[in-house]
């Protein structure tokens, strides 16, 4: 049976006191409920110190496909490793949208992650114009071949895949369940074909204005493995909510 996984992207949000406020809440009321935290470079130490021991695992939000070398203002997969992360976000549609992110250069990213012995959360999702054309499984299949053809469709044993559809992030609205099950069920089938074993465990998390008022019609979809959470992550209470959802 697939575990649920929730995650949490706080964006370029946080301070060291807002921090420790929503972390303070969220350890003992996630207490024995495996969740993760994946927040901007600068507040790993944080995060380390304060969630060591705890059931929550943290991550970060991007990382460079390069190793080491002359890349200033850039962080390694090895640099996350020093801060005790799990996880890191590879693909994220504002890093495909608002940086020029390629499918390549992600397919390059989940690599370099996998390698250091992170678990990369790949993101993949279409946007309004590529939903209403029909095209969503198109643009979908092609996100996921990039890192297969790289990677190889084991490789996503020790992965996460999240769907985002990129029309429902940060605008309020939501793929009804059905939708967003819809394509849940297509990412299965397509690994399915290629590997049955990897389909059946990979867990596919969905990711697009989820909250706590609708977190447990999605978590209870048949192909609906968790959730990466965007805003409702900075807010203990939705974030403990959804998590509880999901565990259910």
């Amino acid at each position: 049976m697939r575990k649920k996984l929730v995650a949490g992207n706080w964006k370029m949000h946080g301070s060291l006191a807002e921090n420790a406020v929503l972390l303070e809440a969220l350890k003992p009321a996630l207490a024995g409920i495996e969740a993760v935290v994946c927040v901007p470079f600068p507040y790993l130490a944080q995060v380390q110190a304060v969630l060591g021991g705890s059931s929550i695992a943290w991550g970060a939000q991007n990382l460079s496909e390069q190793t080491k070398g002359a890349f200033t203002g850039e962080v390694s997969a090895s640099m996350l490793v020093d801060f005790g992360c799990r996880y890191v976000i590879v693909g994220h549609s504002e890093r495909r949208s608002l940086y020029g992110e390629s499918d390549e250069l992600v397919a390059s990213k989940y690599v370099v992650a996998q390698a250091a012995g992170l678990t990369p959360i790949l993101c993949v999702g279409e946007s309004l114009d590529e939903r209403e054309s029909g095209v969503t499984e198109a643009v979908v299949a092609r996100q996921l071949d990039a890192v297969i053809k790289v990677a190889g469709v084991e490789s996503l044993a020790q992965a996460v895949v999240a769907y985002e559809p990129v029309w429902a992030i940060g605008t309020g609205k939501t793929a009804s369940p059905e939708q967003a099950q819809a394509v849940h069920a297509f990412i299965r089938g397509k690994i399915a074909t290629l590997n049955s074993k990897v389909a059946d465990q990979l867990v596919i998390q969905y990711g697009g204005s989820v909250k706590a008022a609708n977190a447990a019609e999605l978590m209870a979809q048949p192909d609906i493995d968790g959730g990466l959470i965007g805003g409702a992550s900075l807010v203990a209470d939705e974030f403990v909510a959804i998590c509880r959802a999901a565990a259910k």
